[in-house]
C-alpha cells in the first residue's frame, strides 16, 4: 500500500530543539526529514542541507530538496558572543530577522507542497530580560514593548502564511533541556561539564548562592511530541503556545541530585563566575576526554557560550526575585497532555550525553 509521506524541514538542525525534532520525526513512519544548518550533522536517514541563512545562494542551491517539504520547524538562532547583552543588541535583532526573511522568500518560491511553519520564540517575548515578568505569562497578552526579533519574524510569518494559506504555530518554551554540541543556551552541557571537571580535578562544585528563582524548563523531546500533536490537531492551527514540562524548576533544590548523579561532593554556597573560570580549563578537559575516550571536542566546541547562560541561571537574584512562570493552560485546554518531571528530564539528558561519549 502506498504511504503518503510528509516531509519536515528542520532549520537549525544541530540545536537542542532541532535535534530532538529530527530524532522524533525520523522514527515516525509517515515522515521523512531534512536538516538545514551551517554545521555538519550526520543524522541517519536525514537529508543534510548545508546552508547559511544570510547567504541566499547557499539556500537556493537546495531548491530540488525543498520541493516536497510539507512542514518547517524554524529553530535557527543567531546569538552574539556576549550572549546576555546581545539579547537587546540591534545586530542580533537585524541578523535573526534577515535569516528568517531569506528562508521564507525562498520556500515561498520553491516549496509548492508546504502547508505549515512552526516558529520558536521564548520567555523573552514576555520581556523577562528587560524587567521582572508578571506570572504566569499568557499568550493572549499584548506584545511586550521592547525591540525583539521575535516580533519581526512573527510579522513576516503571519503575512506569508496568510498570502499562501499556510498554517503556523509560534512556540514559547522555557529553558530547554536537551543534548546538542556548541549550542549557546545549553544548561545541560554546561552543568555536566562543570560537575565532571569538579569530580576529576577536585575543584569545588559550589551550590548556587542567593535567593532561589522559581522557574520552569522544557524537555526537548517533550517539545517534539507537542510539535507532532499540533501538526495533527485542527484547533492548534495558527496559535501561539507556551510549552513547559508541567512542574517547576528551582536550581538550588535540584543541585544535590545533580551532585549525586555525578558522584561529586557539593561545596558551600558560593559564587564562581563560570564564564570566566571554566573556559581556561581546556587542558584539563583534554586530559579528561583522553582518559575516558570521549569525542574529541574542546570545551569551546562542546559548551559554546552556555557558561554565560548558566551563570545567569544560578545568579544571586537578590532578596525577592520574580518567578519566571508561564501559563500552559492554553495548550492543555487545546488537548496536549504531555509532561515530564524536570529532574527526570535533566538526568535523561546527562545519560544521553554519556551514551554519545560527550561526558564520562
Amino acid at each position: 500500500k502506498w504511504l503518503k509521506m510528509d516531509k519536515l524541514l528542520v532549520v537549525g538542525a544541530t540545536g537542542l530543539l532541532g535535534r530532538a525534532a529530527i530524532k522524533h520525526f525520523r522514527a515516525n513512519k509517515g515522515w521523512t526529514c531534512a536538516g538545514l544548518s551551517r554545521r555538519l550533522h550526520k543524522y541517519r536517514n536525514v537529508e543534510y542541507l548545508a546552508a547559511d541563512l544570510l547567504d541566499n545562494t547557499s539556500i537556493e542551491k537546495h531548491h530540488s530538496k525543498l520541493r516536497d517539504v510539507t512542514h518547517i520547524l524554524y529553530a535557527a538562532l543567531y546569538e552574539m558572543d556576549d550572549l546576555l547583552s546581545g539579547w537587546r543588541h540591534n545586530e542580533q535583532i537585524k541578523t535573526n530577522t534577515k535569516m528568517f526573511e531569506n528562508l521564507m522568500n525562498i520556500v515561498s518560491l520553491y516549496s509548492p507542497k508546504l502547508r505549515h511553519i512552526s516558529l520558536l520564540q521564548g520567555t523573552k517575548a514576555y520581556g523577562i530580560h528587560v524587567e521582572p515578568m508578571k506570572a504566569p505569562a499568557k499568550e493572549k497578552w499584548p506584545r511586550h514593548n521592547h525591540d525583539n526579533f521575535y516580533w519581526n519574524q512573527e510579522d513576516i510569518l503571519k503575512r506569508i502564511c496568510k498570502a499562501k494559506n499556510w498554517s503556523f504555530n509560534i512556540w514559547r518554551p522555557q529553558v530547554v533541556l536537551g543534548t546538542a554540541i556548541g549550542s549557546p543556551m545549553n544548561l545541560v552541557a554546561a552543568i555536566a561539564v562543570y560537575a565532571t571537571i569538579c569530580r576529576e580535578t577536585g575543584m569545588t562544585f559550589f551550590q548556587p548562592k542567593g535567593t532561589p528563582v522559581v522557574t520552569e524548563a522544557t524537555d526537548a523531546n517533550l517539545f517534539a511530541q507537542a510539535l507532532e500533536w499540533a501538526f495533527n490537531e485542527p484547533s492548534a492551527q495558527n496559535q501561539t503556545f507556551n510549552i513547559t514540562n508541567g512542574d517547576v524548576l528551582i536550581w538550588h533544590h535540584l543541585w544535590p541530585e545533580i551532585a549525586d548523579f555525578f558522584n561529586v561532593s557539593m561545596g558551600q554556597k558560593g559564587t564562581r563566575t563560570l564564564s570566566t573560570a571554566l573556559p581556561k580549563l581546556e587542558k584539563e578537559w583534554r586530559f579528561i576526554a583522553d582518559k575516558y575516550q570521549l569525542k574529541k571536542l574542546s570545551l569551546r566546541e562542546l559548551v559554546g557560550g552556555s557558561w554565560q547562560f548558566l551563570d545567569r541561571a544560578l545568579r544571586d537574584a537578590g532578596p525577592s526575585p520574580s518567578p519566571s512562570i508561564v501559563s500552559t493552560i492554553k495548550i492543555r485546554k487545546a488537548g496536549f497532555r504531555g509532561c515530564i518531571d524536570t529532574s527526570d528530564s535533566l538526568k535523561n539528558c546527562f545519560k544521553e550525553m554519556r551514551r554519545e561519549k560527550l561526558i564520562p
